[in-house]
């Protein structure tokens, strides 16, 4: 069995994204490793060809200020870096630059990719999310956090990134057909110093607004992120990958959450209510189609 990964980054030094970390994370399922790098002005590029690996090759792109609109930009990074996959691997193995999976289901993935690697019916394969927020300690429990998505493609199948690169679709607009792993990947884009925090969102705003993006936007993100205006956390209990720990005691900022305090809305009580009962949550988006 043969797998590819794929991942696209620009500035993740400026931004602290875990982007090592993201890579290092599947490099073990990989035979390959293609990381389109955008045009940083801080030493991405170099960073990633220092991670030691001859498995990782990167590819140079420029980002399509045209397409700065819904995160457009962002899909299209992630084609540029699918395309560039070479030598028909069985899978592909996507990864974003502040998402990391956890050694502990690396069997686990491989496994389900040599279940259902000559099975012609899946498209995909769907993995568990846990969102963190605000420290290392926390994660998000609204149902506003998407619980799945779709990492592990085949290719050849003219497979796309899809919209602001959540997740990806086929032909003509057509959802993927996957089966769900019991795997986990951890998502920290959303666990920074408040001010880098900040700064990171102000400056996605101009891959979402565009030329909407003007002198009051900026005012209003300016200044340290408010990690308290959240609807509601829970206490993470299990543990991190290991390629996160030197990067978790770096952590120099202090966030603590009341977790007797929500701000959920009588929707959300519903939502929940339907899901300990049935175990299934109400009028989700799914982006894919879940096989049996």
């Amino acid at each position: 069995m043969k797998v590819a990964g794929f991942t696209f980054i620009k500035n993740a030094i400026q931004f602290d994204y875990p982007v090592v970390e993201a890579i290092r994370s599947i490099l073990p399922l990989c035979d390959e490793m293609v990381v389109a790098v955008g045009d940083s002005s801080d030493g991405t590029r170099e960073l990633i060809a220092s991670i030691p690996s001859e498995k990782i090759r990167i590819i140079d792109t420029v980002w399509d200020t045209a397409l700065q609109r819904e995160g457009a930009v962002l899909a299209d990074e992630t084609n540029k870096a699918l395309d560039a996959i070479t030598g028909n691997p069985d899978w592909c193995f996507y990864i974003q630059g502040d998402e990391v999976l956890h050694e502990q289901y690396l069997d686990t993935v491989k496994q389900g990719m040599l279940q259902w690697k000559d099975n012609p019916e899946v498209d995909g394969l769907l993995f568990k999310y846990k969102h963190f927020y605000g420290s290392f300690d926390y994660v998000a429990a609204s149902s506003k956090w998407y619980r799945n998505e779709i990492r592990i493609i085949r290719p050849g199948r003219d497979i796309y990134s899809y919209r602001d690169a959540q997740g990806f679709r086929k032909g003509n607009d057509q959802k993927l057909k996957v089966k769900a792993l019991d795997a986990y990947i951890y998502h920290y884009g959303w666990v920074r110093p408040p001010k880098t925090m900040m700064d990171k969102t102000r400056n996605f705003g101009n891959y979402w607004g565009g030329d909407r993006i003007d002198e009051a936007f900026i005012k209003l993100h300016s200044g340290d992120f408010d990690y308290s205006q959240i609807d509601m956390l829970e206490k993470f209990k299990g543990t991190h990958p290991g390629i996160m720990l030197q990067r978790i005691n770096r952590m120099n900022w202090k966030f603590d959450y009341d977790l007797s305090y929500n701000k959920i809305t009588a929707k959300e009580r519903f939502k929940r209510i339907v899901e300990k009962i049935t175990g299934k949550r109400p009028f989700d988006y799914n982006n894919y189609i879940l096989l049996p």
